[in-house]
C-alpha cells in the first residue's frame, strides 16, 4: 500500500471539500471578511498545535535521525511560513487574537491529533497530520485553476490572493511532496491492521478539515449558555 492509497480512501469527500463555499466565496471575492478573520485567528492557534505534533512526531523514539531532523522542519516551518502569514494579516487588521479560546471545531481537531500522535504508533501520527498538508495543497491548486478562470473578472481582497498564492505555490507543494514520501515509506512496510488504522486517521481528519471551514463560514461560537463559565 502507498500512501496514495490514504487519498483515494478519501477522494470522494475530498471531492466535496474542493467544492467549499467557503473556499470558492475566497475566490470569486464573494467570502465576507468577518469569516475571513475568523477563520485566520482559528487557524493560527490550529498551526500551533499542529507544528507542536510535528515536533512531537520528530522525537518519537526509534525515528530515524534524517526523519527527525525533516519533521523538525516541517515543525518550523509551519510557524516560520504558514503561521507568518496568518500573523501578517492580524496585523494589518490591528487585531490581537490573546485569550481567543479554540472555537469547538478547532479543539475537536487539535485534540484529535494531539492524542494519535502521543498514544498511538508512529505511523499513525504521521497519517493524522497528512490531510492538513495535502488536502491544503490540493485545495490551493484547485483554487488557483478558479482564479484562473475568472481572470480580471472578479476583484478579491489582497489577502484572498495572498492565501491562495500561499497554498497553491511551489514552495508549499514541494514540503507537501516530501511529508508525503515520509508517510509513503510506512504505508509500504505497514501490516493490514496499522493501515486499517492509518486510514481511519486519514478519513476522520479529513472530515475535520472540511469541518474547520463550516465553521469559519458559520463563524461558530461555544453555546452562550456556557460562556460564562469556565
Amino acid at each position: 500500500m502507498s500512501a496514495q492509497a490514504l487519498w483515494d480512501s478519501a477522494k470522494e469527500l475530498i471531492s466535496v471539500t474542493e467544492k467549499h463555499p467557503f473556499l470558492v466565496a475566497m475566490v470569486d471575492g464573494t467570502l465576507d471578511m468577518e469569516c475571513f478573520r475568523y477563520y485566520v485567528i482559528q487557524d493560527a492557534m490550529y498551526l500551533d498545535d499542529f507544528a507542536d505534533c510535528l515536533h512531537r512526531l520528530g522525537d518519537h523514539e526509534g525515528v530515524p535521525e534524517a526523519e527527525s531532523k525533516r519533521l523538525h522542519e516541517f515543525g518550523q516551518g509551519a510557524k516560520d511560513a504558514e503561521k507568518a502569514l496568518h500573523n501578517s494579516f492580524m496585523k494589518q487588521w490591528n487585531i490581537n487574537a490573546t485569550g481567543v479560546p479554540q472555537m469547538p471545531n478547532t479543539l475537536l481537531y487539535t485534540s484529535f491529533m494531539s492524542r494519535i500522535v502521543t498514544t498511538r504508533p508512529h505511523a499513525e501520527g504521521l497519517a493524522a497530520l497528512l490531510p492538513c498538508f495535502w488536502v491544503y495543497m490540493h485545495v490551493g491548486k484547485c483554487m488557483l485553476k478558479l482564479r484562473d478562470e475568472l481572470g480580471d473578472s472578479v476583484k478579491r481582497p489582497p489577502q484572498f490572493d495572498a492565501w491562495i498564492d500561499m497554498y497553491g505555490g511551489e514552495g508549499f507543494e514541494k514540503e507537501v511532496k516530501d511529508y508525503i514520501d515520509v508517510v509513503d515509506s510506512y504505508c509500504k512496510t505497514a501490516d493490514a491492521e496499522s493501515l486499517k488504522q492509518m486510514e481511519e486517521h486519514f478519513i476522520l481528519c479529513c472530515k475535520l478539515e472540511h469541518m474547520f471551514w463550516d465553521q469559519a463560514a458559520e463563524k461558530m461560537q461555544w453555546p452562550s449558555a456556557l460562556s460564562n463559565h469556565n
